[in-house]
């Protein structure tokens, strides 16, 4: 079947994510005012929260998206794709005329809350964003520069006066010092972690593949550690690192104590080891024969083998190890909070135990768009870096 053809078939997953859409959009509390910080406050649906007008475009913006992606034309789906990042772009405006409308004067402690049928809207349009972009076949930089313009479109507009009100933004506003100092916490501890376990994962990689009596006793251990809770990988360092803090004071002066980052550091890199020595290891071993008989035909010493044959054809399966392993960390890195090391999970705590969901979303929204991002931009590096067929 021709690719042309292919593009004018019905789509069946465009209209399923649209109606459902549909449904939870106008089922579901579209947002809540709030009189304080802890009080759950009132729900209101789509007509109530945005009126006639806002309720018309989000039903009208959506069964478009259903008409057009079971129409038979050719263009459809780069209409679709202006048509939902459009959408997506403008979602906080829903937010700006939900706060003008409810919000009571005089009530300097009520906010606004997101509603469930906001987080299902965003959740199925961002669904749909990804079929379409699938089934464009987009590039990846181009994906990314979509991205980046929704990404800034928000920004721009949760810095409106409108969305001052919305609980969200007044719980970044409440502490942007500590938002920054989290960000810094977070970012510091994953990606060290990702970068230390790399290292290591190469050099254990490489002792595989020169000594193979090594590859059992080694892929067991770095099994053996992924297996274990994180939560008591964090436990079991505690009393260890306290006694040598105690015994050696030097260690104290460089913040190496049984809580804090030290624990955090070490589990998280023992949990990278994994996923990156047999990545790296099957990616090296894999090397096609013929290309590396090739090159010693050529007169290239293993040496040069190595750095130009076989490592060049391995980092994008090496890469795609890394990428995993990234993920991995920024979310481990949110529980490391629970024993002093910082970042987003700390905000994820602290809103728990204050029955603050906001705040709780404060800290799990960025940790979600780092993770993203690093998915993103890894993926891309991956896919810059693998051989072409003709080059391989």
């Amino acid at each position: 079947m021709r690719p042309d053809s292919i593009r004018t078939l019905p789509n069946r997953v465009i209209p399923a994510l649209g109606l459902l859409a549909l449904a939870l959009v106008w089922l579901l509390d579209f947002g809540t005012i709030q009189p304080n910080r802890i009080v759950s406050g009132t729900g209101h649906g789509l007509l109530s929260a945005v009126g006639w007008a806002g309720a018309v475009g989000v039903t009208g913006s959506l069964s478009a998206c259903v008409v057009l992606s079971v129409l038979p034309m050719r263009q459809r789906y780069g209409m679709l794709l202006g048509l939902v990042g459009l959408s997506l772009a403008m979602l906080p405006l829903l937010l700006d005329v939900f706060a003008t409308r409810h919000l009571p004067e005089g009530s300097p402690y009520a906010r606004s809350s997101i509603g469930p049928g906001f987080w299902c809207l965003l959740f199925l349009l961002s669904l749909m964003m990804i079929e379409i972009l699938g089934r464009l076949r987009a590039d990846r930089w181009l994906q990314f520069l979509l991205l980046a313009v929704i990404v800034g479109s928000w920004l721009v507009l949760f810095r409106s006066d409108g969305l001052e009100s919305l609980s969200l933004v007044r719980e970044y506003n409440a502490r942007p010092d500590a938002f920054a100092q989290a960000l810094r916490a977070h970012l510091a501890l994953a990606f060290g972690a990702v970068g230390i376990g790399a290292g290591l994962a190469f050099v254990l990689a490489l002792k595989m593949i020169r000594s193979p009596a090594w590859q059992r006793p080694i892929l067991g251990a770095v099994s053996f550690l992924q297996t274990i809770p994180s939560l008591a990988v964090f436990g079991l360092l505690i009393a260890p690192l306290s006694a040598l803090s105690s015994a050696f004071p030097l260690l104290q002066s460089l913040g190496i104590r049984g809580i804090g980052w030290t624990p955090a550091l070490l589990a998280l890199i023992a949990y990278s080891l994994l996923p990156m020595v047999r990545n790296t290891f099957v990616a090296i071993t894999d090397v096609p024969e013929h290309l590396v008989d090739a090159g010693r035909g050529m007169g290239m010493t293993e040496r040069q083998l190595f750095f130009q044959v076989k490592l060049p054809l391995a980092l994008p399966v090496m890469i795609e190890g890394v990428r995993i392993t990234t993920i991995q960390a920024i979310g481990l890195t949110a529980v490391a909070a629970l024993i002093g090391a910082g970042g987003f999970g700390s905000f994820i705590f602290q809103g728990l135990g204050q029955a603050a969901m906001d705040l709780v979303l404060l800290g799990a929204l960025p940790t979600i768009a780092l993770a993203l991002l690093a998915d993103a931009l890894l993926t891309m590096l991956a896919a810059s870096l693998r051989p072409t067929p003709a080059t391989a």
